[in-house]
């Protein structure tokens, strides 16, 4: 190669902004490398009309990109040119060739680590699938106890009032069997009576016939039995209502052809048909964090500058500013929540959720809402917005209106984020389709002081 082929080479590693060699070299998204305060200096002046753009290929973007360090050697080829000078044409291209190399290792790296994330889904998937037939065996266990003591229940109230009515029943036969006896020992009256004086056949005759009056008359046209019928219907009826229940309450995997389509027709369309679904709501003390205060009742939290003189309790957050709501969510709901500040971040959420201030091997907290598979939280800011599961984070266009209601429907599977304008409009910001195994709670997350989240007291608006 000749020695201007070489120059050529040796240029890739220079600076098109500086025009030197790269120093602390990063990429960014479409390819090329840059020093860092170089293409940082360029995108500041870029900030001032709002616009990101490429030095090189000017290709454009609507955010300013994320830049990253240069996986692939490239700082220390830099770095060999530095103190080499201008190498060989043969050494040049066994550094080309060994960054292409470290390419490829990175590559493996990067779809290794899909297959172990994918793994762990799996796993994550299989383990809520355990805990929710676990779950419903419990619940089904529970039930059939229930109505094994109810049948023991009433099967005891039959048989005492068997007792009861049998005992009524032999009294009144003895008593009658009393009366025949007496009625057989006078049976010869009308003979002899004519041997006996008028006053006499008079008395017995007044008292045969006090006798012979049955005040519980148990002839042939008397009534059929009926002790039990009442008992009888009851039991009817609470079958007929338990199967009513359970040909309702299907789980998600009994609903059959289930698609988001379906589901959102479902859906509320208006502010007031969501009022329907209105549900009161209110914070644990016992879950806030120390630099949070809750007021109104608890329906206010606030991000405060000192920390609150809470004392101990298991439940409580103790490395991130979040608190759970005191009252689960349980079936169609809907809520609204007025914040203020420079960011507050909305959740739903199981109470097990994990207290601990625990960082994963991915750099995720365990206890903050949206980074496991059972939270879901939307991030609110004036000029930006966001919305996180399972670590992954999903950026909504435009920022979010001050007051925000949610909608959920844990049978079907939807959970909806509205920004509330203050005539009562309703614009979708987010929505997912879910399955929800777990009972969830409302959590606030607040990360800076002075930002405030309330649950909006909308009664006055039924």
């Amino acid at each position: 190669m000749s020695q201007q082929g070489v120059q050529l080479d040796q240029e890739r590693f220079h600076c098109s902004i500086c025009l030197d060699l790269l120093k602390d070299p990063v990429t960014v998204t479409c390819g090329h490398n840059y020093c860092s305060g170089c293409i940082e200096v360029y995108w500041n002046q870029d900030d001032q009309i709002g616009k990101f753009s490429c030095p090189q290929c000017r290709q454009t973007f609507k955010l300013r990109p994320v830049l990253k360090k240069n996986c692939f050697l490239l700082a220390e080829v830099v770095e060999s040119l530095k103190q080499t000078g201008l190498p060989a044409s043969t050494r040049l291209q066994e550094k080309e060739l060994h960054v292409i190399q470290q390419n490829v290792q990175q590559i493996i790296w990067e779809r290794e680590k899909d297959v172990k994330m994918l793994h762990q889904e799996v796993e994550s998937i299989n383990q809520c699938a355990d805990r929710a037939v676990e779950d419903s065996d419990a619940v089904f266990t529970e039930l059939t106890s229930s109505v094994e003591r109810r049948r023991s229940e009433v099967r005891d109230q039959i048989r005492d009032r068997q007792k009861r009515e049998v005992s009524r029943a032999e009294e009144q036969r003895k008593r009658v069997e009393r009366e025949v006896t007496e009625l057989r020992r006078h049976a010869e009256l009308d003979q002899r009576s004519h041997k006996e004086d008028l006053f006499q056949f008079l008395q017995r005759y007044t008292s045969l016939s006090t006798i012979g009056k049955s005040t519980h008359p148990v002839g042939s046209n008397a009534r059929p039995p009926r002790y039990f019928e009442d008992v009888t219907t009851s039991v009817s009826k609470m079958r007929d209502k338990l199967e009513d229940i359970l040909k309702e309450d299907r789980t998600p995997s009994e609903t059959p052809n289930r698609t988001q389509d379906s589901s959102a027709s479902q859906v509320p369309k208006t502010r007031a048909e969501f009022l329907q679904y209105l549900c009161p709501i209110t914070l644990d003390p016992n879950t806030a964090n120390l630099w949070l205060s809750l007021t109104k009742g608890n329906r206010e939290v606030k991000r405060t500058a000192k920390q609150q003189s809470y004392p101990y309790h298991p439940e409580r957050f103790n490395g991130r500013p979040q608190v759970l709501s005191r009252e689960g969510l349980t079936g169609r709901c809907y809520f609204e929540v007025q914040w203020s500040g420079d960011s507050v971040g909305i959740a739903v959420s199981p109470k097990d959720i994990s207290r601990k201030w625990t960082w994963t091997q991915h750099n995720e907290c365990e206890c903050e809402f949206g980074f496991d598979d059972k939270s879901w939280f939307l991030r609110c800011t004036k000029l930006k917005s966001s919305f996180r599961h399972r670590g992954v984070k999903t950026k909504l266009s435009g920022g979010v209106s001050s007051r925000v209601g949610v909608y959920l429907d844990p049978s079907a599977g939807a959970l909806s984020f509205y920004g509330v304008s203050d005539y009562g409009a309703m614009t979708l910001l987010h929505s997912v389709q879910a399955t929800f195994t777990h009972k969830l709670h409302v959590g606030f997350s607040i990360p800076h002081n002075g930002a405030t989240a309330t649950l909006c007291d909308l009664t006055s608006c039924l």
